[in-house]
């Protein structure tokens, strides 16, 4: 499970350090929510969120498309979080680590 995690996560930070304009400001996070089950949040400069999304959610539709095509091909369910830095303060203040 580790080489598959590290592979995706591989992959999730070349795409969005070539779709940011502040890679130093993005962090990724990934949580084994269970067996073959995981989560990824990419926690971005608030200009960030918003290039990474996409007009109507279409960037941020197309990686995660690809990336659960990755995951599926190791039989491993993935999903994929995006946030500010701002939003991600607020969740760990409400104690919603989700």
């Amino acid at each position: 499970m580790q080489a598959v995690t590290e592979r995706l996560r591989n992959f999730l930070q070349f795409v969005a350090i070539k779709l940011i304009d502040d890679p130093s400001q993005a962090q990724l996070k990934v949580a084994e929510l269970g067996p073959k089950k995981l989560r990824f949040k990419l926690v971005l400069a608030q200009a960030d969120v918003a290039m990474l999304i996409g007009r109507n959610g279409f960037t941020a539709s197309a990686i995660r498309s690809v990336l659960k095509a990755a995951a599926d091909k190791e039989g491993v369910q993935v999903n994929l979080q995006i946030h500010s830095h701002q939003e991600e303060a607020e969740l760990l203040a409400r104690g919603d680590h989700h």
